[in-house]
């Protein structure tokens, strides 16, 4: 395999300008998704919330994520990501400066609900570099986007604390939260401009069917199906959570009907998969249309363990720090800030990885790196030197974003017009796993849910095992009739 050529300086190429929109746009998303996080002592104070209402809008910013990953992935492979990242952009900054004029906790923790549909722009991001990179340069160029990209989280909660104090008075918050509203609408303008879907003379495949993902045999139907029920079981998993017996964001009938929305979302969402498929399956599958959805499924789990553990371990880690070594909460949430810290190097590095070493290889050795980083973490107690905890979060995370690089180096090489979805896929398992692993922290102690994420991921190291490398060609068919054959490894 050749040496990746990639040159992120190389700014008179036209996939290095696009790669910079690319993650620049991810970065804005997710700026916008978290910029409630760094302001939350503040809207705490000013609108007089119990611990309770607090936790209860962390969840509502990440609920409708996991839907809304699936939702854009199949938009971006049937209308395209230009497009689509440019409406989201615009769009996203309703529900933001919605969220900035609320004026009480209803419309707080509505806003906040809705704003966890920006943070599926991840997805649009992964076809757009996929067909703008060869499978030689894929691997880095998808990292430098996702590393990149995710550190707007991190930018939002160095930046806007201080843009709400120039801001000055009682509204500072909602004037910064605001302001990222406004950013993400002129950049979509901005993205709409200057982005394209392709380079000059290439075609954009679209899938054959729109609704559900394509499978190429019953069998892998079914494993579709079954795939598909843990995203719905964390959507209930969220309802619970937020329910009478728990945070009691809501009475038991409002509970009952979340809950039988979700169930028949669920069926909809079958039957949508069942109608897509079914006639073409009968027919039979050409060979060249042929894809393992084993696949998608083994990235499905590496996703979830990786990302997964990373929203769960970054919700959890400042009150560890804490509790643990007995610090003030700024200090324990700066030195907390270094797990994600890492991503700037970590998702770029898994990615190149990848393309130098092979897809499996390198995410087999990073899931190893992650289970013995969390199991390093298990073991962290008062006694430890605060430097030598610190440095085992930096180091575990690294294999935990390495991770998550090396499983997006593969994702956009299976089939190329159900890139979008495939990834939408991936991503939501990623936000599923995080509701799984938060769900387990509130009944067991931090040493014990640190073991259940390397256990999760031992399971998964099994299951890498299966995953095929990418190799040879796919072939597509363009609007013209025409095959094209698309190198992917």
């Amino acid at each position: 395999m050749s040496e990746p050529r990639l040159n992120p300086l190389a700014l008179s190429a036209p996939r290095i300008r696009l790669l910079h929109l690319s993650w620049i746009a991810f970065f804005i998303t997710f700026m916008v998704w978290f910029s409630h996080a760094p302001l939350m002592g503040t809207i705490r104070d000013a609108f007089n919330l119990s611990s309770e209402q607090v936790k209860a809008l962390l969840i509502l910013n990440v609920a409708l994520t996991i839907p809304a990953r699936v939702v854009i992935g199949s938009l971006v492979d049937r209308f395209g990501p230009r497009l689509v990242y440019g409406v989201l952009l615009m769009l996203a900054a309703l529900p933001c400066f919605a969220f900035a004029l609320a004026q009480s906790y209803t419309q707080l923790a509505i806003t906040r609900l809705l704003l966890g549909f920006v943070g599926a722009g991840f997805v649009v991001g992964i076809r757009l570099i996929g067909e703008w990179f060869p499978a030689r340069e894929v691997g880095l160029a998808e990292g430098v986007y996702g590393g990149w990209g995710n550190f707007g989280s991190a930018a939002a909660a160095m930046t806007l604390p201080t843009v709400a104090m120039l801001y000055g008075g009682d509204d500072g918050w909602r004037w910064a939260i605001a302001s990222t509203g406004v950013v993400a609408f002129l950049y979509g303008l901005v993205f709409l401009w200057r982005a394209r879907d392709t380079p000059k003379g290439s075609a954009y495949f679209k899938p054959k069917r729109a609704g559900a993902l394509e499978v190429t045999s019953r069998r892998d139907l079914f494993f579709y199906l079954a795939m598909s029920v843990p995203l719905y079981g964390a959507l209930l998993l969220i309802i619970w959570r937020l329910g009478p017996n728990n945070l009691n964001l809501y009475g038991d009938t409002a509970e009952l009907v979340m809950a039988a929305l979700v169930v028949a979302l669920a069926m909809v969402q079958m039957w949508q998969a069942w109608r897509v498929n079914r006639e073409h399956l009968a027919q039979g599958v050409h060979e060249r249309d042929r894809y393992s959805f084993k696949q998608v499924a083994i990235l499905d789990l590496a996703y979830l363990v990786t990302f997964g553990s990373e929203l769960a371990v970054v919700s959890m880690l400042p009150l560890f720090f804490t509790d643990t070594f007995q610090l003030e909460p700024v200090l324990a949430g700066l030195l907390a800030s270094g797990y994600a810290f890492m991503n700037l190097v970590a998702r770029p590095g898994g990615g190149w990885l990848s393309d130098r070493f092979g897809r499996k290889k390198s995410l087999a050795i990073l899931l190893v790196g992650l289970i013995a980083g969390y199991l390093v973490l298990s073991q962290i107690t008062s006694g430890w030197p605060l430097v030598l905890a610190v440095l085992a979060t930096m180091g575990c995370s690294f294999f935990v974003q390495a991770g998550e690089g090396a499983v997006f180096a593969t994702v956009p090489l299976i089939k190329r017009r159900l890139t979008g979805q495939i990834a939408g896929m991936v991503g939501a398992y990623g936000n599923a796993g995080a509701v799984m692993f938060l769900t387990v922290l509130t009944f067991v102690d931090n040493s014990t849910f640190f073991l259940v994420i390397a256990a999760a991921a031992a399971v998964t190291l099994l299951a890498v095992r299966f995953l095929d490398e990418p190799r040879g060609h796919i072939a597509e068919v363009d609007e013209h009739g025409q095959v094209q054959l698309i190198e992917v490894g």
